[in-house]
């Protein structure tokens, strides 16, 4: 999953990026509104964190010019102030939750997971199953033909992105696009090496190369 974080200060800005990348999540970073707009032109995110002290332009004028645009992308402030009119103003232009600091990271991602599941009919998904494979989006745990495996953060990042489109074809661009945020170096190899890990661990049958083009996880894996 991609989240966007629109933060000024440097000290929470740094502290989230590392906490959710920690839980396998691509992370990029912002410090204001025009380079939020920027970056939501040429990424896709499943969701941003948004502040609302923001330089120059509010993180209220920013959530606003995204709705009246149509962009409907899943949002959770998370702002130093507690006033009431803040958080209905927040709330009433479309945010899907309003989180005061300080906060616990265990609050934030406890949020983070309530917003996503309203965006899919308030189901919670706990994990991804595609034939003879389980992928434990909780502890990270996978499963495929009796073999079980905790599997480190970009391994398990990987492995999601082709379990939530099971027979869809990956390009090396398109998995670097959803495990590496900005600032994180990423060797030509590096998308070899992780499916090397992880064929090295359950089998080379677990990810298919389609050679030339890319990767995939079969649709009916058994």
């Amino acid at each position: 999953m991609r989240v966007l974080i629109v933060e000024d200060d440097p000290m929470i800005g740094k502290a989230l990026r590392t906490a959710l990348r920690d839980e396998a999540m691509t992370v990029d970073w912002v410090r204001d509104a025009n380079d939020a707009e920027h970056a939501l032109v040429t990424h896709s995110y499943a969701l941003i964190l948004l502040d609302i002290g923001l330089p120059g332009r509010s993180g209220l004028d920013l959530l606003r010019s995204l709705r009246d645009q149509g962009e409907e992308i899943s949002t959770l402030i998370i702002s130093a102030s507690d006033d009431l009119d803040n958080r209905v103003d927040g709330l009433d232009l479309g945010a899907d939750d309003y989180l005061v600091k300080p906060f616990e990271m265990r609050e934030l991602l406890a949020r983070m997971r309530a917003v996503m599941r309203r965006r899919h009919g308030g189901r919670a998904v706990s994990g991804l199953t595609n034939g003879e494979i389980t992928l434990d989006l909780n502890s990270h745990q996978m499963t495929f033909r009796g073999t079980t495996h905790i599997l480190p953060a970009k391994e398990f990042a990987l492995m999601r992105t082709l379990m939530e489109r099971p027979g869809a074809i990956f390009s090396r661009a398109q998995l670097e696009e959803q495990l590496y945020g900005w600032g994180e170096e990423v060797e030509s190899n590096a998308i070899d090496v992780l499916i090397h890990y992880i064929r090295r661990k359950f089998g080379k049958d677990i990810i298919l190369n389609m050679r030339g083009v890319g990767w995939m996880i079969d649709k009916a894996a058994r």
